[in-house]
């Protein structure tokens, strides 16, 4: 059970359906929370989450995978226990931090054919092949895919239908945070498609989180068109005795969420 001071936010981008982005938005959660032992301190509970965290994740997809239905979902899971921000990813949706030093962390893995080499490897050197969509004729057209199935993602939730390399082990991320906070910006990957983390940063700096993820979403769709989910979620985690920017009545840490199309599930519990 999550006390007062943990907070929970995900994003599911599903595809081939809803079904799995769904399932893992109303059960992922409880599922990791049932890995942790009920008799930890606070510091035990922090380091026994990254476990905890994979367990949870191939719990859900086991579970999932036994309603033999096909569809899958990228996931994006992040926990904040006071300063310690811990991120699981399977999929293609980032999270990034920019600590109020300065400088810009990546807390999730892109787990996409086409620019993962570590991934295609693990695929082939398993048995499986990576490759391009053949249209006939020696023609390859799209992205790098993996086969049977031809998912161009490595790591995902659900999926039952392509084959066993696809995997549900998230790449785990843990940062401490010094006192002075930060910026979190969680995206689907409309956005990261569009904007880099530099850009997604600069063009909402000074902006309250509820600006903040309404704007990157807008200079996303400019940028690239809605041709995607696009999703983002800005969160800021605060000193005690820094107000938020232009919203001063809210608690830290604080996050915003926008929309543009249906489809991506985010929850938040504390």
């Amino acid at each position: 059970m999550m006390g007062k001071s943990e907070q929970a936010m995900s994003l599911f981008d599903g595809h081939n359906g809803s079904a799995a982005a769904i399932y893992a938005k109303e059960n992922l959660l409880n599922n990791v929370l049932s890995a942790i032992p009920s008799d930890l301190n606070r510091d035990e509970w922090v380091a026994a989450l990254p476990r905890a965290l994979v367990a949870g994740f191939v719990k859900t997809d086991k579970d999932f995978q036994e309603k033999a239905q096909t569809s899958g979902t990228t996931v994006t899971f992040m926990i904040t226990e006071g300063w310690v921000v811990t991120v699981a990813s399977v999929g293609d949706s980032r999270c990034i931090l920019e600590p109020s030093e300065g400088g810009i962390y990546y807390l999730s893995a892109d787990h996409r054919l086409e620019s993962n080499e570590e991934e295609r490897v693990r695929i082939t050197s398993s048995g499986g092949e990576v490759g391009r969509l053949n249209t006939g004729g020696g023609t390859e057209v799209g992205p790098l895919r993996c086969w049977p199935g031809g998912l161009c993602l490595s790591r995902s939730i659900g999926d039952m239908d392509v084959g066993e390399f696809i995997v549900p082990v998230p790449h785990v991320k843990q940062v401490k945070l010094s006192t002075a906070g930060g910026r979190i910006i969680l995206s689907s990957d409309g956005v990261w498609d569009a904007l880099s983390a530099e850009m997604a940063l600069d063009c909402c700096r000074g902006m309250s989180p509820e600006a903040a993820a309404t704007h990157i979403v807008k200079e996303s769709v400019q940028a690239k068109g809605l041709r995607d989910d696009t999703t983002c979620i800005v969160i800021d985690i605060l000193p005690q005795e820094k107000p938020p920017t232009s919203v001063l009545t809210q608690k830290k840490p604080m996050w915003y969420r926008n929309y543009t199309r249906k489809g991506l599930l985010c929850f938040q519990r504390d």
